[in-house]
């Protein structure tokens, strides 16, 4: 019944006749089956179809990470929807460029944030799922019984990620049910996930690393995983010592690193250590292999990409690069006058099935960044050695990237500038202990009683928490070259030592 959907049919195959095997281990002791979970999707599929949910629909959600979510996910691609996860933590205004951009038919939120919600979605049917997995979607998805997957083939679209732009306006990355399985199972392979794999799942679920790495190759290859709400050190600790593999964040490892129980007994039946969406320091990787006997894998990718590079599973992981272009991906450093000599710092390009569609309704950016021929230009800079290694050395761009997620100066200097009393503004990212990079902001005033704390204040009603300036510091005039323009590198370099430890 899943055979004509593209991604389900294949998310599903290494668990067909193993319905009753677990899936997911949950934190209340609980375990979900794979058999429990598939039917859990096709009652969700059945609600939202009963909602109005048609194919190419988008079903926009922004809820906790639950195993309902899970279902709720698998069930909108059943349903030949498109999946729109949402941070929870984005708050309304944020919400309603994504509800007014996307234009979903179905928006399913926390209870807790209905009224807002609803006030925002426009014609879009509202339903809830919590933290406890209730809401007026369970409750109708309880009233279903069975669900036959609708037709979609390898280049409909499955989801639609936003991610920032310079200039502050979010885009909608738009992935097919091909981008989404030919990767996830190009990592499975590579990465050797087996049915005797236990994958300890400790990211969100509202982005590519957690929903379409994590999720989709635990069910690739039919494997169990121990669910984590979010990173819980104890939780990670605990399950170690019975788990196979990790996925995290360069956070994750620092702060596992803080504790004194990871040792090499702790970590001993463990054979995978993944990090990615942020760089990973030397030090982190030296100091982890000290600790735990094994050398963390370093990978890349983005959301319009999945992922692209990986460090070898057999062979050397070399610390400060994100290893070779996976197996069907090609990768090529580029400036101005074409392909540069290996060693040689340019813009990555990728090219390959996992490279998404295009920006949802932006026609112009899609193709400014996605070439006719398939190569991407990703806007980081990065190098390719001799022996094929690919380093990404910066950004083209000023992308801050803080505990794995992706912030974008404009978006809130945007709103610094429009408060009162201040003139103009800068935000940069600084490293971090914990985080890779801070967000910190320095601010020109047009007042002299200017208060950076109110700056402080009112950014925190209008920003998710990660994106808010950890700092923010007044100065006298902004540094800007001849042209101009204001140097960023120059605000980077004097602040370097912000959070120096």
């Amino acid at each position: 019944m899943y055979d004509t959907n593209h991604l389900i049919s294949r998310l599903s195959a290494a668990s067909t006749g193993r319905g009753d095997a677990p899936f997911a281990h949950l934190p209340d002791g609980s375990v979900t089956s794979f058999g429990a979970l598939f039917a859990g999707a096709e009652r969700m599929a059945a609600a939202l179809v009963q909602s109005g949910v048609r194919p190419g629909d988008r079903v926009a959600v922004q809820v906790a990470k639950t195993i309902e979510a899970i279902e709720l996910y698998l069930g909108t691609v059943m349903a030949g929807a498109v999946f729109l996860p949402l941070n929870p933590a984005y708050t309304t205004p944020e919400v309603a460029y994504f509800l007014g951009d996307a234009t979903p038919s179905v928006v399913v939120c926390d209870p807790a944030r209905l009224d807002e919600i609803s006030g925002i979605a426009g014609p879009a049917t509202v339903m809830t799922l919590g933290a406890d997995g209730r809401g007026t979607l369970r409750d109708l998805a309880d009233q279903q019984d069975g669900f036959d997957a609708v037709a979609r083939g390898p280049d409909d679209l499955a989801a639609i990620l936003y991610t920032s732009g310079t200039t502050g306006r979010s885009k909608g990355a738009m992935l097919s049910h091909a981008n989404l399985a030919s990767n996830s199972e190009t990592l499975r392979d590579y990465w050797q996930f087996t049915a005797a794999d236990t994958l300890i799942h400790a990211l969100p679920i509202f982005h590519t690393h957690g929903l379409f790495v994590a999720t989709n190759v635990a069910l690739l290859a039919g494997a169990q995983v121990v669910f984590l709400p979010g990173f819980d050190l104890d939780a990670i600790l605990t399950a170690m010592p019975r788990a196979t593999a990790l996925m995290g964040v360069p956070t994750f490892y620092t702060r596992l690193l803080g504790d004194a129980r990871l040792t090499k007994e702790r970590a001993a039946n463990m054979r995978l250590f993944i990090s990615g969406s942020a760089p990973l320091l030397v030090d982190t990787h030296e100091e982890w292999q000290a600790r735990t006997g094994h050398r963390i894998l370093e990978r890349y990718g983005m959301t319009e990409t999945n992922m692209s590079t990986s460090n070898p599973y057999d062979g050397e992981r070399r610390a400060g690069t994100v290893g070779f272009p996976l197996p069907g991906v090609e990768a090529r450093v580029m400036d101005d006058d074409g392909v540069v000599a290996p060693g040689t710092i340019g813009v990555l390009h990728v090219r390959g099935s996992n490279v998404f569609q295009g920006y949802w309704q932006m026609p112009e950016k899609t193709a400014e960044e996605l070439l006719p021929d398939g190569w991407f230009i990703t806007g980081d800079l990065a190098r390719i050695d001799a022996d094929g290694y690919v380093s990404i050395v910066g950004r083209e761009k000023d992308l801050i990237i803080t505990g794995g997620f992706n912030v974008y100066p404009k978006e809130v200097e945007s709103l610094i500038d429009d408060l009162p009393g201040v003139l103009e503004s800068a935000v940069f990212g600084v490293p971090h202990p914990d985080f890779g990079e801070a967000v910190v902001a320095v601010v020109v005033a047009s007042d002299p009683t200017l208060d950076v704390d109110a700056i402080t204040g009112e950014l925190a009603q209008q920003l998710a928490r990660y994106k808010q300036p950890k700092q923010v510091i007044r100065i006298d005039a902004l540094p800007r070259n001849t042209m101009g323009k204001v140097q960023k590198k120059a605000l980077r370099e004097e602040y370097a030592g912000l959070f120096a430890t």
